[in-house]
């Protein structure tokens, strides 16, 4: 089993859809990496009983949580409560990396 993972080894893109990954999946939790590029968008969704994170790794988006919406850049966390509707958007000019976590089983 791998237990360290250079996240920059499992970027990438697409042009039809943000690209995502998982890195690991455990019994209690899927660590995963999504990539955005300019302009691309996850729609606003929510996830029932599984509480949420991005950690913005590079670039930055406009996200939406509930009815809060803000902007977040490289370094800072964005939580998004089980039930509560959230999406991102890259409305920069540089590919947007997340680190995503969620209970496993959850899409």
């Amino acid at each position: 089993m791998e237990n360290f993972f250079d996240w920059k080894d499992y970027a990438g893109s697409q042009p039809e859809k943000f690209y995502k990954t998982t890195l690991w999946q455990g019994e209690h939790v899927m660590v995963g990496l999504n990539c955005l590029d300019p302009k691309q968008t996850q729609k606003s969704h929510a996830h029932e009983g599984a509480d949420k994170f991005y950690f913005v790794l590079e670039g930055s988006g406009h996200f939406i949580v509930g009815d809060v919406e803000r902007d977040a850049a490289s370094g800072e966390l964005v939580v998004a409560p089980a039930g509560v509707p959230h999406g991102v958007t890259n409305n920069g000019t540089q590919r947007l990396s997340l680190l995503v976590a969620i209970a496993p089983g959850i899409k």
